[in-house]
């Protein structure tokens, strides 16, 4: 720095000396000597950070926990799209959003409690997967690959260097050094990108499962009509054959009482039993029996019978 101070002063006295409009070079020169902020180089682009490939994820890996909300989401949102159908995918988020902020803390805090033991048991696999190989190696090829990456950025930062002409001053090392070290802000580390793009790929792939799964249960809740459609007229047919049977026995009934009334004093011969009725159905059974055994030899109990039916009336 000291160098630059006395090269600077130097450049001034002379450029006074020979004429006033040189002035203005010289303080050119002084600004170029200046070391860049904090807020210079925080307003650079950093086009190798978007240039990132997406990180690859062990497979062996454990399931990442879902949040409350994603969990409250999965809960509610076939309902909210049978109630909405015409709403789309982002609308029904949105109003799904609106009712999570206005849920009452206890409803709440049910999903809140199922994420902390979602995110208690991804703790657990996650420090047993980190004793796994499958863990080690997959942190040395990561290792290498941010390695080889650090080296390339370093190797692009060299080229893209301006060259010093004799019109510059040389800027020393520790300058140099300082300008390039303001790119590794914390909030910007590898890792820190790393992990957004992770989630926004699981993100991504919650979304895709989350479509499937809306799909499934559309046709399921189809079906699920088409069920209670069927049920339903099942059980009207049901309740009609239980008019029919009770009609029909309510018939039944009023046969037996007037065949019992009008075969009450009518002996069959060979049979001691009169009709009754408790036994009218064996009654009828016997007397059909002996007419048709004894048409031509027995005419006045067939005469007996045809009077008799003759002034029954069977409708009831």
């Amino acid at each position: 720095m000291e160098n630059i101070t006395e090269s600077s002063e130097v450049a001034v006295q002379s450029e006074s000396a020979e004429a006033p409009k040189l002035a203005v070079p010289a303080a050119a020169v002084v600004s170029e000597e200046k070391v860049p902020d904090s807020s210079e180089n925080s307003q650079k682009p950093k086009p190798s950070k978007a240039k990132k490939r997406k990180k690859p994820k062990d497979s062996t890996a454990p399931r990442v926990p879902l949040t409350g909300y994603v969990r409250y989401l999965n809960d509610r949102r076939e309902a909210v799209r049978a109630s909405n159908p015409s709403f789309s995918f982002a609308e029904i988020t949105k109003l799904l959003a609106n009712e999570w902020t206005n849920l009452p803390a206890e409803k709440k805090q049910q999903y809140l409690d199922a994420a902390e033991q979602d995110r208690e048991r991804y703790a657990k696999e996650y420090n047993a997967y980190k004793q796994t190989e499958a863990y080690k190696l997959f942190t040395q090829q990561q290792n290498e690959k941010k390695s080889k990456e650090n080296k390339d950025k370093e190797e692009a930062n060299k080229v893209s260097t301006p060259a010093i002409t004799h019109s510059q001053p040389m800027i020393g090392k520790d300058s140099q050094e300082m300008s390039f070290g303001n790119f590794d802000i914390p909030i910007f580390t590898e890792e820190f990108l790393d992990h957004n793009k992770t989630r926004d790929a699981e993100l991504r792939q919650l979304r895709k499962i989350n479509t499937d799964y809306e799909q499934q249960n559309a046709i399921l809740t189809k079906h699920i009509e088409n069920m209670k459609t069927a049920i339903t007229k099942l059980e009207a047919e049901i309740l009609q054959q239980e008019k029919n049977n009770a009609s029909l026995q309510q018939h039944l009934n009023h046969l037996r009482n007037t065949l019992t009334n009008g075969f009450g004093g009518v002996n069959l011969p060979g049979i001691k039993e009169v009709a009754t009725l408790q036994n009218i159905d064996n009654y009828m059974t016997n007397l059909h029996s002996i007419l048709l055994e004894n048409s031509s030899h027995d005419t006045n109990l067939l005469q007996t019978v045809r009077d008799i039916v003759g002034k029954l009336e069977f409708n009831g």
